[in-house]
This record gives C-alpha cells, structure tokens and sequence, in this order.
C-alpha cells in the first residue's frame, strides 16, 4: 500500500457516496449553489456543444409535487433541493452560437466555423446521434455536480427512478429535452450505505478483450 498522500481530487472522487437521508430544512446557500451549478456547466461536450440543461428544484411546495413523479422517494423532499439534468436533443443549434464567437475572437477562422456547422447539422439529421450525444454529455455534466457538492462538504444521490413521461409534462420541459436523471443535494442526516466494487482486475481490460 503507497504512503503518498492522495491528491485532494481523487479524495473528493473518494469520498463521494450516493446519500438518501438528508437534513430537512438544511438550506445551502446560494453562492455554494451556483459554484456547484458552474462546476456542472464547466463539463467537457462533444464539439462543446453543452448539450444540457439544469432545472434546479428547491421550492417546498414544487419538491412535494415531485414526490409521487419520484415514486415517493422522500430524498427529494428532504434535501435541500433536487437537480433534473436534461440532455438537448437539439444541441447542433448551439454550434452557430458557439463557434460564431470563436470567429469574432479570432480563435477560428469562418471558413473552419462553417465546415464544422455543417458537419453537425449533417450528424444531427439521424436522431440516434441527437439523443445519444445528449445523454453522454449531459451525464458528464451531472458527474461534475456531484463531485463538486462532495468538495463543498455536501451530499449527492443520482436517481433514475422517476417517471420521466411525467416529469416532462408537469415541470413543462419543452420537446427539445430529455430527462438523464435527477440528483438531491443535501446535508446527509445518515451516512450513505456502504458500497463496494469489482477490483481492477475485473474492471480493467487492456488493449483487446
């Protein structure tokens, strides 16, 4: 076993556990909240088209409305709020945004701006793309959120169980989004369960299966 002291990332990454119970009523606040949401937000993307969305769930009366949406999970009414991550089916029409801005600072010139707008508009057009890209790097973007909560001393649990049909209709999101997951965020009132996982030798496969 090394004696080398771990860096702190690594650590954090470490002591990162999916927590169900929280103190009710805790309230982070706003500047934490928004460090967290940056962290999120800074997540690498394919042709950085930042293919997500945060619909940040914090209002008492709005987190009991998600209750029976989560299948009566309490964690999201306990928790201090509760994150959708929604992945954009439609991120190809960022690109203009984004690149169009890399022109005028000069870092692209307009003819690479244009050969690559088109490029992804032209992968967009088969809808496997659109809905795979938005679930990959929007879980990329969830990943970050909660390593970031863990390094502010707070806790995270990413939830797949909710009714996402529902979700949509009740909280309004528009066609252009899918629901990847939702994470509470909270001060935990227990420890997360113990967790183990397949050792490297198991996990790991180098060069070829």
């Amino acid at each position: 076993m090394s004696n080398v002291v771990k860096p702190e990332t690594i650590q954090v990454i470490e002591d990162r556990h999916s927590v169900k119970v929280y103190e009710k009523g805790y309230v982070i606040p706003q500047d934490d909240m928004d460090t967290i949401l940056s962290a999120a937000n800074a997540a690498p993307s394919a042709w950085n088209l930042q293919h997500w969305k945060f619909l940040v769930i914090d209002d008492e009366a709005k987190k009991q409305e998600l209750l029976p949406i989560a299948y009566n999970q309490s964690q999201v009414t306990e928790s201090s709020f509760t994150v959708a991550v929604l992945g954009d089916l439609e991120a190809n029409k960022n690109a203009a945004i984004v690149y169009d801005a890399l022109v005028e600072a000069g870092g692209m010139t307009q003819e690479i701006r244009d050969t690559l707008v088109g490029q992804i508009n032209g992968a967009y057009q088969n809808p496997d793309v659109a809905r795979n890209s938005a679930l990959s790097n929007a879980s990329l973007a969830a990943m970050n959120l909660m390593l970031a909560a863990r390094a502010l001393g707070y806790d995270t649990c990413p939830m797949g169980g909710f009714n996402a049909a529902t979700f949509v209709e009740h909280f309004n999101v528009p066609e252009r989004y899918v629901p990847v997951m939702l994470i509470t965020v909270g001060k935990a009132a227990k420890p997360a369960y113990a967790s183990g996982r397949f050792p490297l030798t198991e996990a790991v496969v180098k060069n070829s299966f």
